[in-house]
């Protein structure tokens, strides 16, 4: 008696999912090319990443800023949470991505403004945030720039709120010098290899005295 091979069963995401990434990807990789620097990585980051960097929030406390919306992976995973989108605001300066997000999550507020001054422009008043998600690629800019970011985040931050960082890095992507300038501490969250590159998660927030 002969045995016929099985065949393997391909896994298929919905056709709309595989729209929606294919699409990530390539406005990704336009991005990329066009500002390296700016982009940091040639692909959007994973949906296990997403998870880690939202880890923190409730959707029953105060509002969330995301820096960096890129092609809106973060974005979705904050309100899968189950965030009220009016409480959600989401900054990226790319015109391309910021044209991306507003189709894509209509009922959100995107901002078109540098992170170093984004609290000119976010509907909440300072203290009415409970977390900052950053997608930012801090790695590629200097510790003035890192200075101006933390220090407009802890602006907008609630007593005990916490500014989300990953990095492709197994060390913070903040020096020692500016958390001590700012009197923040930091602690890593978490870790995926489940990313393109691998990466690490760390939560910035103010020291207790």
């Amino acid at each position: 008696m002969q045995h016929k091979p099985k065949r393997s069963r391909a896994v298929a995401l919905p056709n709309n999912q595989f729209r929606i990434r294919a699409t990530e990807y390539l406005d990704f990789l336009a991005a990329w090319l066009k500002k390296p620097r700016q982009t940091a990585s040639v692909v959007p980051s994973s949906r296990h990443l997403a998870r880690l960097m939202v880890a923190h929030i409730d959707p029953a406390d105060g509002r969330v800023l995301e820096l960096g919306g890129g092609t809106g992976v973060f974005t979705r995973a904050i309100l899968q949470t189950g965030l009220p989108p009016e409480k959600l605001e989401v900054v990226e300066i790319n015109p391309a991505f910021a044209r991306g997000l507003r189709r894509h999550f209509p009922a959100i507020s995107i901002l078109e403004t540098p992170a170093q001054i984004v609290s000119t422009a976010t509907a909440g008043a300072p203290g009415d945030y409970q977390t900052v998600v950053s997608g930012l690629p801090l790695l590629a800019m200097d510790r003035h720039v890192h200075m101006d970011i933390l220090s407009e985040a802890f602006r907008i931050l609630a007593p005990g709120g916490s500014f989300i960082q990953f990095t492709y890095s197994m060390r913070p992507p903040v020096s020692r010098e500016v958390l001590d300038a700012l009197d923040l501490s930091v602690e890593r969250c978490g870790q995926t290899v489940r990313n393109f590159p691998p990466a690490t998660v760390f939560r910035f927030f103010r020291r207790v005295h």
